[in-house]
């Protein structure tokens, strides 16, 4: 797999965790009233910035 692929892969991989853990949340919020907990929030923003990287690295 050549260099540009498997950083295509990874973002994408990451994207779809990020997309799962937000759906998660908005459901948590919406349907059942509950604040996300402030670490896991952290947490999210830590995965975007590393994906932020990821994409920006060429």
């Amino acid at each position: 797999m050549t260099d540009v692929n498997q950083k295509k892969e990874n973002v994408n991989m990451h994207l779809k965790d990020l997309r799962q853990n937000l759906k998660k949340m908005h459901l948590e919020v919406t349907e059942q009233l509950i604040l996300p907990k402030p670490d896991d929030v952290k947490n999210l923003m830590i995965k975007m910035d590393k994906l932020l990287k990821l994409i920006e690295s060429k």
